[in-house]
């Protein structure tokens, strides 16, 4: 399998409720559009990172909220209520703790220059390597299996 990574960006409520949703887990991206799901297939992994707690938040949460696998084939519609249609992919997320980012900058691939790291987070999902992937999970204490690392 040709698995790829990736780094999803919402606030760590959204991220959470995607994460904790009992009726599964599911990934959402730019406020619900279904173009970048599509660039993503079953058995690929994702990591969410968190700028704040709440959306269009100040308090620099900064962090790796959740981590997990794709699954399903293809993104689907939602019903959020409210006229809110959003497209989705469902994820098992795996067990792990949240963990923040400005103690890994330095040793990820995907940052170019460490004074401007923020920059790729503003794309909304983008994808990274298998070694950076690995140090999320390991910041994150993930369970290591069920990503399959």
């Amino acid at each position: 399998m040709n698995r790829r990574n990736w780094i999803a960006v919402a606030s760590a409520e959204h991220a959470r409720r995607g994460r904790d949703n009992p009726e599964g887990g599911f990934m959402q991206v730019g406020h619900g559009k279904p173009a970048p799901l599509k660039r993503i297939a079953e058995g690929d992994r994702v990591a969410y990172y968190a700028p704040a707690t709440a959306l269009g938040g100040r308090d620099k949460l900064q962090s790796f909220v959740s981590i997990g696998v794709v699954h399903g084939d293809e993104p689907y519609e939602a019903d959020m209520g409210n006229g809110f249609v959003p497209w989705r992919r469902d994820v098992r997320y795996a067990v792990a703790t949240e963990a923040p980012i400005l103690p890994l900058i330095d040793r990820f691939d995907f940052v170019e220059d460490p004074k401007r790291w923020g920059y790729k987070f503003r794309f909304g999902l983008f994808e990274v390597n298998e070694h950076d992937i690995r140090l999320i999970a390991g910041a994150m204490n993930a369970d290591s299996q069920a990503l399959a690392l």
